[in-house]
């Protein structure tokens, strides 16, 4: 397929037969929406944010892509259209109350896309019960992710601004999400680049097996162990995928005082994540060996901040940290090993897979990852909505219903007050509300303790939380 509709077609990228991949063996759908809001304490004019949404879907190639499927090829394809003219609703929750919206809210976000030429975006703008006014977004996960939605959201708001107050400048321009999909698409047709990522992750993978490590400690391990003593993957995930979404909200000092402690160190909040994380996995199951899958942006360079789509590439990372090893030499190790990752993240995460389970004779089903983690650091707070002064704003993520894994952790920062949102997207089947309380009150608490004391060995951690 060359063309569609008089659009130039392309193939999709790894990012996105990744989604593909699951949404084929999902029989829920909507397993790839994604759902927000933006909401203002601020009378807005509703034509002119019409207006200003207009004007951000020209500048954003990657919110009029559409998906074309030759049936000859059996393959997908995609395509950018030149204008979105479709209607933008108003929908005013006036005389309901916060629950009855936001179940509303999450309603739509349970309705999947129709999936082939049609609009893989929807936007409503909103006014909630409490008065405030903004927009719901909901994305195809093929088309954006957490931080592409971001972008667009902050693009919309600018444009806003820019429109309605004086001394706020027009936004700098969006980057072409064809040209970056154009070079993405070179990397993954033999490149020199994709050999070298290759050859990376074929050596790490080569060095030894992994070893799986429940939420709940060995169990599963050991059901596995029954049938075969030396397995060491092990079967978490319910092939029944209703999820819920459980928040557990960390205060605004206490998130400080980690931030300050990464700031000292010089290491991401990703890097502090991961230690607590890790070790806690370690104290439940007495492994030093631990392994959790972690999700990878791809944005490093302007163009790829600012094209849209989606380019998160999700890979395991095994850390084989001993207990007399100190917290702060553990989150070294972290950091130097994440900084090596970095450097190779566009390589393909299904090949990654499917290499090592051919490797170690992996059975289906079974895996050495028990949870996968994305930090998410970007925010609305760093342009746009700052030059408004005190205004406060919210922002809600609202779940699909569905998810292929068992558990999913999403950290963000709230933009009421910079404290952190964790956000447990899970299996209801698979992982209760009461394991994901006992994860999070120890994984944090193992956190603190280690920015206090953070040459206190990990095993001495271990004993005192």
């Amino acid at each position: 397929m060359k063309t569609r509709k008089g659009y130039k077609t392309y193939p999709l990228t790894v990012a996105q037969k990744f989604h593909f991949f699951y949404l084929d063996r999902c029989p829920k759908k909507e397993v790839v929406n994604v759902g927000t809001s933006l909401t203002i304490e601020y009378e807005l004019d509703v034509d002119a944010l019409r207006e200003a949404i207009y004007k951000a879907y020209e500048r954003c190639e990657a919110m009029r892509l559409r998906f074309a499927y030759d049936k000859k090829e059996k393959q997908w394809y995609q395509y950018v259209v030149e204008k979105e003219e479709r209607e933008i609703e108003y929908v005013d929750f006036t005389g309901k109350s916060m629950e009855e919206a936001e179940k509303i809210m999450t309603e739509w976000t349970s309705v999947p896309f129709e999936r082939e030429d049609s609009p893989l975006n929807r936007i409503v703008i909103i006014k909630t019960p409490d008065g405030n006014q903004g927009i719901y977004l909901l994305g195809d996960h093929l088309t954006l992710d957490a931080q592409s939605l971001i972008c667009f959201m902050r693009d919309v708001i600018e444009i806003y601004c820019s429109a309605k107050f004086e001394g706020i400048e027009y936004p700098k321009e969006m980057r072409s999400y064809i040209e970056q999909l154009e070079k993405d698409l070179a990397y993954e047709e033999g490149s020199k680049a994709q050999q070298r990522d290759r050859e990376y992750f074929y050596k790490q993978i080569e060095q030894s097996e992994p070893i799986y490590n429940g939420i709940d400690g060995p169990g599963a391990l050991l059901e596995e162990r029954k049938k075969n003593p030396k397995a060491r993957a092990a079967k978490f995930i319910s092939s029944n995928v209703n999820s819920a979404l459980d928040i557990f909200h960390l205060e605004e000092e206490p998130t400080a005082r980690l931030m300050k402690f990464c700031e000292q160190q010089h290491v991401s909040l990703q890097c502090l994540l991961i230690m607590g994380i890790r070790t806690y996995l370690q104290k439940m199951n007495g492994n030093d060996d631990v392994s959790i899958n972690v999700a990878y942006a791809r944005r490093a360079t302007l163009a790829e901040k600012k094209s849209g789509g989606t380019r998160v590439h999700s890979f395991p990372f095994r850390t084989i940290i001993s207990e007399d090893t100190t917290f702060l030499d553990g989150i070294h190790i972290i950091r130097d090993g994440q900084n090596e990752v970095f450097r190779h993240t566009n390589f393909n995460p299904v090949e990654y897979r499917a290499y090592r389970d051919k490797l170690y004779s992996t059975e289906p089903g079974r895996s050495y990852e028990p949870m996968a983690l994305t930090y998410q650091p970007m925010t609305l707070k760093e342009k746009g909505l700052d030059k408004l002064g005190d205004i406060k704003y919210k922002t809600k993520w609202y779940p699909n219903g569905a998810t292929p894994q068992a558990m999913y952790l999403t950290v963000m920062h709230r933009p009421e007050d910079n404290g952190l949102d964790f956000n447990f997207e899970h299996q209801v089947a698979a992982v209760t509300r009461e394991t994901l309380e006992y994860f999070y009150y120890y994984m944090c608490r193992i956190m603190f303790k280690g920015v206090e004391k953070p040459y206190l060995t990990v095993g001495e951690i271990i004993k005192l939380v």
